[in-house]
């Protein structure tokens, strides 16, 4: 039992008129440690019990059983909780050597699934900058729901359809060439598209060609399918290049052509339940009752279907393959309408999971303030940047420790996980400017700042040759390391935190706060003196480490030993 939990049992004892959860709530952390580590305000039974909060805090602290804690006093309308130092963190530093990386592992899920669509670039264009912000952000939430004992399930929903493959193919078979599309094939797929592009501009029969061959490939002709597979592979090739880099993993590439055959039943349902409503000639839903203005296009006058008609068929199926207790759509804030609309079609249509659907969105990167954009070339796209960011850890690795044995992987480690940590510890609503000295800079709050708190650490750990023992007797009394071990007790409550907000940027701030406290810790500290409470000192450190690697994992940055 954590010690929030406990102080709220113990309150919840002498309090019948609260709840035990109601009090878990209101508890406070005073801004001055000197009032204790936990406090609760009297105010909210002033009400119930008409007397006034200085008074029900003096009573009920000589009602509640204090041997538990140091003490517990009433301190004006406040009853403070000052807890037992050296008893809590002998508990939390066996819990953690026995757990090792175990630790905080919840069981909230029960192996049930979560289906997470991130990522999702689109062939034969760039992957930049722009797609990095839904890959992180999935990546981790995966890591952190199995964490809390779901069984995630990673889907990168490629942009493999759509009328620009009619172009791509026009523009391949007037100007290609096959070695050179298989050395570089966004590139050159890329330059072709721009280059039809162009030239649709002055030929209007371009466009004519493009939606024919367009047609043939939804007709299933064999030239145009054979091209769309091959563009689809080579680009998915370079893709998995970057994901390797990245170290970033999925369980399904269905993308939006997955989907072709399996839009006519969608039709179906919606047509069998009348929902269909004509206007101007086009098939629509309205959603009024649902406080949505816009009714949802589901197929235009041509017949043609939409994106959303592809998203209720994906939808369909992900419940019906993964049977998910939630699905969540890792995707910029800018189709925040179009999964308002999903989700409000898929409960008219009377499915109530609908309610297991979660948007989670994110703000934009931009560069120098102003927002990215591939069409006016003001885009930073992710491979050299990555090669950039390698290299300048390398730099300051090399400064720091240039007998380093294994230089190269550690600068990889450092280089992308700055990317990564960067963007993560932002709170996704909020966007960011993209700056890649800051990111990779060793001070302030950055990925590797908090990676080199680690890798001092296990230096520490090294010096002392420390094997830790489940069977020793760890603890300490002193505040500099109490404010660690409150730290990392209450990690199992910020994973936690961190599911049900769908934001990962409150385990790289905890990190952060983490690394800052144990460099504190590290400046006041001798830890290598020679005293009776040198293995304890030596514990708080393997378990300071365990959990920021543990942190950092969940985040997905690697922690490596040495920097």
């Amino acid at each position: 039992m954590d010690t929030k939990t406990l102080i709220a049992s113990e309150i919840a004892k002498v309090v019948p008129e609260l709840e035990q959860e109601a009090i878990f709530n209101l508890l406070e952390t005073p801004k001055n440690s000197d009032m204790g580590d936990l406090a609760f305000p009297a105010f909210s039974l002033s009400k119930i019990l008409r007397k006034a909060p200085q008074m029900i805090a003096s009573e009920l602290a000589e009602k509640i059983e204090a041997s538990q804690f140091e003490k517990v006093v009433a301190v004006g309308p406040y009853l403070n909780f000052f807890l037992n130092k050296a008893a809590i963190s002998e508990q939390v530093l066996k819990q953690v050597i026995t757990d090792g990386s175990d630790y905080a592992q919840q069981n909230e899920g029960q192996n049930r699934h979560v289906a997470i669509d991130m990522s999702s670039p689109n062939i034969a264009k760039p992957f930049s900058i722009g797609h990095l912000r839904s890959t992180v952000i999935g990546d981790s939430l995966a890591n952190v729901f199995a964490k809390m004992g779901y069984e995630p399930v990673k889907i990168n929903h490629l942009g493999d359809w759509g009328k620009q493959f009619g172009m791509l193919i026009v523009a391949y078979k007037k100007w290609g060439d096959e070695e050179a599309v298989k050395a570089h094939p966004i590139d050159e797929l890329l330059k072709l598209y721009v280059r039809i592009n162009a030239e649709a501009e002055t030929d209007p029969t371009v466009d004519e060609e493009a939606r024919e061959w367009f047609r043939k490939l939804e007709d299933g002709d064999q030239e145009a399918t054979s091209l769309w597979q091959w563009f689809r592979d080579e680009s998915l090739l370079e893709f998995n290049r970057l994901y390797d880099q990245m170290k970033v993993t999925f369980d399904s590439y269905n993308g939006e052509a997955f989907y072709n055959d399996k839009m006519d039943e969608v039709l179906e349902l919606l047509e069998a339940k009348g929902l269909l409503v004509e206007s101007k000639g086009a098939q629509v839903v309205n959603l009024e009752k649902y406080g949505i203005e816009h009714p949802a296009l589901i197929k235009k006058s041509d017949g043609a279907t939409l994106y959303i008609t592809r998203d209720l068929a994906a939808a369909l199926y992900r419940k019906c393959t993964y049977d998910f207790a939630k699905s969540i759509y890792v995707v910029g804030n800018e189709q925040a309408a179009h999964f308002k609309q999903l989700k409000a079609v898929l409960k008219e249509m009377g499915y109530d999971w609908s309610d297991d659907m979660t948007h989670v969105a994110f703000g934009l990167v931009t560069k120098g303030g102003a927002k990215l954009s591939t069409r006016k070339g003001n885009v930073i796209l992710l491979e050299p940047t990555v090669a950039e960011a390698i290299n300048r850890a390398a730099s300051q690795i090399e400064a720091k420790n240039p007998n380093l044995p294994n230089k190269e992987d550690v600068a990889h480690a450092v280089g992308v996980g700055a990317i990564k940590f960067y963007d993560l510890k932002t709170d996704r609503m909020n966007g960011y400017d993209f700056d890649l000295e800051a990111m990779v800079s060793f001070e302030g709050e950055t990925g590797p700042y908090v990676q080199y708190a680690h890798a001092r650490i296990q230096s520490i750990l090294r010096k002392a040759q420390f094997e830790p023992s489940t069977q020793a007797q760890y603890s300490l009394n002193d505040a500099e390391s109490w404010e660690i071990i409150k730290l990392i007790q209450d990690f199992p409550r910020i994973i936690k935190r961190t599911a049900d907000h769908f934001e990962p940027s409150i385990i790289a701030k905890y990190a952060i706060n983490l690394a800052q406290s144990f460099n504190k810790y590290y400046a006041h500290t001798r830890i290598l003196e020679e005293n009776n409470e040198r293995d304890s000192r030596l514990a708080l450190c393997y378990a300071t480490a365990t959990v920021l690697k543990e942190a950092l994992r969940l985040l997905g940055v690697e922690a490596p030993n040495e920097m």
